[in-house]
Formats: structure tokens, C-alpha cells, sequence
């Protein structure tokens, strides 16, 4: 997907990689990957969510480069990954399986933070020993094991059969987005945003999520309407935090409280007050430092540095 699709400056513009490459996934879907910094320094692996690319962590890389080897990576159909018809909780783990390997050394652990479907790719993939091997901790932003259409209230009506039916066809609609509009803008921060989210944070994720294919888009919708990872939260076993937004509409505080409480290795839940669901852009100072406290406390760089 092409750069000018994206904000082109400020700390959402996504900064250039060291290098890139081409990821072959078990079913032969192939994965864009973007590697930002020194090469032997500690390493974070980025996992965006639905409708997004690796642009929606350009904060974080941007801050995080100047020390850490950071990996981030288009889910397929995403960004600038082709689209696959195989779309499953079992090909996102599939995915950043093949990532890890292709890009971490035998033995080598790096901090995950997935955010939203990023999270629930780490969950999904919790109990493979491939992934443990290379798992140092885990940042959970804004996501959910199961019960998702359920407990959404972007539709502003009462828990029940009304709301979860119209949920489900929003969310799962095919219909286009279309361009980056004034009023297109309103409608997505009133989804996925905090009323206090400066203009310029609507804007990048505007541009990331406007960026995806409706087809594409449709497709994921179907998997997280049917999800159901609360096993892979049980065979989460490395230390792993949770930061949630107090006004996340699409997954609320609720979903990250049953995630601390079900975690072996919880180590912390953030709720930040006003916030929505595009916790990395909304909060990004708070974001990076969770990422980088992790890395400080459990992550080593690998021998050789």
C-alpha cells in the first residue's frame, strides 16, 4: 500500500525501515515486514490490528528505533500484504509465527505488542512452542478474547439481541469507505476514538484504516465475530500487560479486566480515562513506555550486541 496513502509528516508519518522483506507464511501467503533500528539491539515485534498496517505504530517506531531492533509487519490483506482468502485465528498465528522465525535469532526473545487483532494474533498463537521460544513479554492495547459483537457499544443501545445483530452488520459491512472526509473523519472517531482525540491523531488513523480493502476488511469482521480465544489467554504464560481506553467502543474496559483476570502472568492493567480504542496513537508517550519497561525488565539482548 503506498506511503502516500498515510499522514506524510509529524510522529504518525511512518518512518523508512532499515530493510524490508517478504515473509512466506505456512499456507504460502506472503507477509510484508518492516525492521527499524540497530540490528543488535533488544528486539520489539509490532502486531497492528483489523483494517490497519504498519503505519498505525509510526510513533512508536519512531521513538522506539533509537535503541531497540524493532519488527512490525501487514497482516495478510493488510497494508502492503496481499490479500489470502485463508483469514482465521489459526493463519494469524500461522503468520506471526513465520515472522519470528524469519526474523529473530534461534533462542532470541522480543517484547510483543499487539494491538486490538495484534493482541489477539499473540493469543492465538500463545500455545505454540515456536512463539514461547521467542516471547520475552506481551503488550496487550485495546483488544479481547471472545464475545466481541456482544460486548461492543458502538451502537449506542442496550446490551441484547437489537444491538449485537446491528453491530455485526456495521462492523461487517462491505460498503466503502471511500476518502478521507470531514464527516468520514467524525463517524471513525466516534467509533474507535476518545471525544478529546486531537485532529491529527483522527486523521492518521483515518488514513490507515480508510487505506484498507473493503473486501479485505469484510473478511477479518467474520473471524472477530465468531472469535473465541479464551484458551489462548490461559496458555499466555510470559508477563504480560494490558492498557485498555475507559471509552473503548469496540472493545471495553470490561474485555481487558477478564484478560488480567484470566492471564497466568498478568502483570498490570492500564485504564486510561477518555481514551478509545486506537490506544497506541491516542496515547503514544504511554504506549511506548509500557513497551519499553517490558523490554527493560524482561527482554535481554541477544549475544553478539
Amino acid at each position: 500500500m503506498s506511503r502516500l496513502l498515510h499522514v506524510v509528516s509529524g510522529p504518525y508519518a511512518p518512518p523508512a525501515p532499515a530493510h524490508e522483506l517478504t515473509v512466506v507464511s505456512a499456507d504460502g501467503a506472503r507477509l510484508h515486514v518492516e525492521v527499524h533500528g540497530p540490528e543488535n539491539a533488544p528486539a520489539v515485534v509490532l502486531i497492528h490490528g483489523w483494517a490497519c498496517s504498519t503505519a498505525f505504530w509510526a510513533a512508536q517506531i519512531r521513538a522506539l528505533a533509537t535503541d531497540h531492533r524493532v519488527i512490525a509487519y501487514d497482516q495478510r490483506g493488510h497494508g502492503r500484504s496481499p490479500a489470502n482468502p485463508a483469514c482465521s485465528t489459526y493463519t494469524l498465528a500461522d503468520d506471526l509465527e513465520a515472522v519470528l522465525a524469519a526474523t529473530l535469532a534461534p533462542g532470541e526473545k522480543a517484547v510483543l505488542a499487539g494491538h486490538s487483532m495484534g493482541g489477539m494474533t499473540v493469543m492465538a498463537a500463545a500455545g505454540r512452542a515456536r512463539v514461547r521460544e521467542h516471547t520475552a513479554a506481551v503488550l496487550l492495547c485495546s483488544t479481547g478474547s471472545s464475545q466481541l459483537v456482544a460486548a461492543a457499544t458502538v451502537v449506542p443501545l442496550r446490551p441484547g439481541r437489537l444491538r449485537t445483530w446491528l453491530t455485526r452488520r456495521v462492523l461487517a459491512s462491505r460498503a466503502p469507505l471511500g476518502p478521507v472526509t470531514p464527516l468520514a473523519k467524525r463517524v471513525l472517531k466516534y467509533g474507535t476514538m476518545g471525544a478529546g482525540s486531537a485532529p491529527h491523531m483522527v486523521e492518521a488513523c483515518a488514513r490507515v484504516v480508510h487505506a484498507c480493502p473493503r473486501a479485505v476488511r469484510h473478511s477479518w469482521a467474520r473471524v472477530l465475530d465468531v472469535l473465541d480465544l479464551d484458551h489462548g489467554v490461559r496458555e499466555l504464560s510470559a508477563p504480560t500487560a494490558v492498557v485498555v481506553g475507559s471509552h473503548d467502543r469496540l472493545t471495553p474496559p470490561a474485555q481487558a479486566r477478564a484478560l488480567v483476570a484470566a492471564l497466568p502472568r498478568a502483570v498490570g492493567l492500564t485504564e486510561l480515562p477518555g481514551l478509545g480504542h486506537m490506544t497506541p496513537v491516542e496515547a503514544p508517550e504511554l504506549v511506548t513506555g509500557k513497551i519499553r519497561e517490558l523490554v527493560t525488565t524482561y527482554a535481554k539482548v541477544r549475544e553478539g550486541a
